[in-house]
């Protein structure tokens, strides 16, 4: 493929990706209004922090999934295979829920430390870009912050898990908004042009 073609084919991405602004920003609805719900819970039992695990994670995998169609081939890849494993850890989640909370508190930490870092890496790519940069910076600082204290050991474990499924969730609906905002900015950038 040559360069000008790959021109094209970015284009093409950016103009499609632009107009499916609204798709971001109701999954960004839907998932505050998830993590509202979730922070409504006051049960500690293993089993319902596994399938509430496992819903977060099928709803993330067919996120990604739908993120298929605004991004470019590489990225398209990656989507489909993040929002497969997604997928089926939701599926296992739902079959084995005590296993998942013993994985779920195995491996949050790490997950929170990874979002962190990639947010804010994020935050710096497209600081020229965006205004509202900076949101993005303090959230991956703060994603951080609870990847350390996840990695504390706490008596209260069932009640944090509680808590870190409703903020994954909390953080996956700001990051969508975010990204319907830029991509509403981006679409108007477009017409402009």
């Amino acid at each position: 493929m040559t360069t000008i073609d790959t021109m094209f084919e970015e284009r093409e991405v950016v103009r499609e990706a632009a107009g499916r602004w609204w798709m971001f920003l109701v999954t960004g609805i839907g998932w505050l209004v998830f993590s509202l719900l979730i922070f409504r819970f006051d049960m500690t039992s293993v089993t319902t922090i596994g399938i509430l695990f496992g819903a977060v994670a099928i709803a993330a995998g067919l996120n990604e999934l739908m993120a298929i169609t605004v991004s470019t081939t590489g990225w398209k890849i990656a989507h489909g295979i993040l929002g497969v494993i997604f997928v089926v850890i939701g599926i296992v989640a739902f079959v084995e829920p005590g296993s998942a909370f013993a994985a779920l508190a195995s491996v949050i930490g790490f997950f929170f430390l990874f979002k962190g870092v990639f947010d804010i890496t994020l935050a710096f790519m497209t600081r020229g870009e965006f205004d509202l940069w900076w949101l993005q910076l303090v959230g991956g600082l703060l994603e951080i912050g609870l990847a350390f204290w996840v990695a504390g050991n706490f008596r209260e474990k069932a009640i944090l898990l509680i808590v870190y499924t409703g903020l994954l969730a909390l953080s996956k609906g700001i990051s969508e908004l975010f990204l319907a905002f830029k991509l509403r900015s981006l679409q108007r950038d477009v017409r402009a042009a």
